[in-house]
């Protein structure tokens, strides 16, 4: 299956080059995870504190389907 992944502030590095933000289409084996789809873009499970399937916040073990679209977002820091 095909899903559209969009890497946000430092885990852009994890997107083969592409901006953050931009697009990214990624081919996943069928009933695959949100933890399946960074594991598949080598982004280490503490990488990541919010992901969002088609506009909703989902835990990593979101069953991923056909044509979703995914919005992943590191920790944020500041002050």
């Amino acid at each position: 299956m095909r899903v559209t992944v969009k890497l946000f502030a430092t885990l852009s590095q994890y997107g083969h080059g592409k901006r953050a933000g931009a697009p990214i289409e990624v081919e996943l084996p069928a009933r695959s995870t949100l933890r399946d789809l960074s594991s598949q873009l080598k982004i280490p499970p503490e990488a990541t504190r919010v992901a969002f399937v088609n506009g909703i916040i989902q835990e990593p073990d979101c069953k991923l389907k056909e044509g979703d679209q995914v919005g992943m977002f590191p920790p944020i820091g500041g002050g």
